[in-house]
């Protein structure tokens, strides 16, 4: 059973914040709250945990994932990013929204679109998933928490616990 911690929207408790540090870089596979959902996320590194993401959500090896990065500077380490593309950027993050850009070296080659060479990028403008990535010091490995069998996507802390308590660990 997964270890599960209500954590306040605005001002998370740093010790539950070490917590989900501490899993992800143990190769676990969080459930976290971004801006518009709650979504699944692991090490960036971790093929494991990505493996496990994808049989959560019951997803083909194509798929493509998401980096969330805390700021501008961390998405451009992972991106190649244009003067036009900047202005954009910097206009709409942090936020709700996920940019398609080419991607760096940086970048994994399994989490990249394979002929596109492309990587989704997030910056977030939720507490929670801000203080995870500032004390993570890289991006999270993510993906939203949309589950194979359930038409809407899970919104109730409660019913994630009981749908997801035995395949993710925080």
């Amino acid at each position: 059973m997964s270890e599960y911690y209500q954590v306040h929207p605005d001002s998370p408790k740093p010790r539950v914040i070490r917590k989900a540090v501490d899993v992800l870089l143990q190769g676990g596979v969080i459930v976290y709250p971004s801006d518009s959902t709650y979504a699944l996320g692991c090490h960036i590194g971790d093929k494991t945990a990505l493996d496990r993401i994808r049989r959560i959500r019951q997803l083909h090896s194509k798929h493509n994932f998401t980096l969330v990065c805390q700021d501008l500077s961390s998405l451009a380490s992972y991106a190649i990013v244009s003067n036009s593309a900047y202005r954009i950027l910097k206009a709409y993050t942090p936020g709700p929204y996920t940019f398609i850009l080419k991607a760096t070296a940086e970048v994994p080659r399994r989490l990249m679109h394979p002929k596109r060479k492309t990587i989704g990028l997030r910056v977030p403008d939720h507490a929670v998933a801000q203080a995870i990535l500032s004390l993570l010091g890289e991006p999270i490995m993510s993906t939203s928490l949309i589950l194979p069998d359930v038409e809407e996507q899970l919104v109730d802390p409660y019913e994630m616990r009981m749908r997801l308590g035995r395949v993710v660990d925080l």
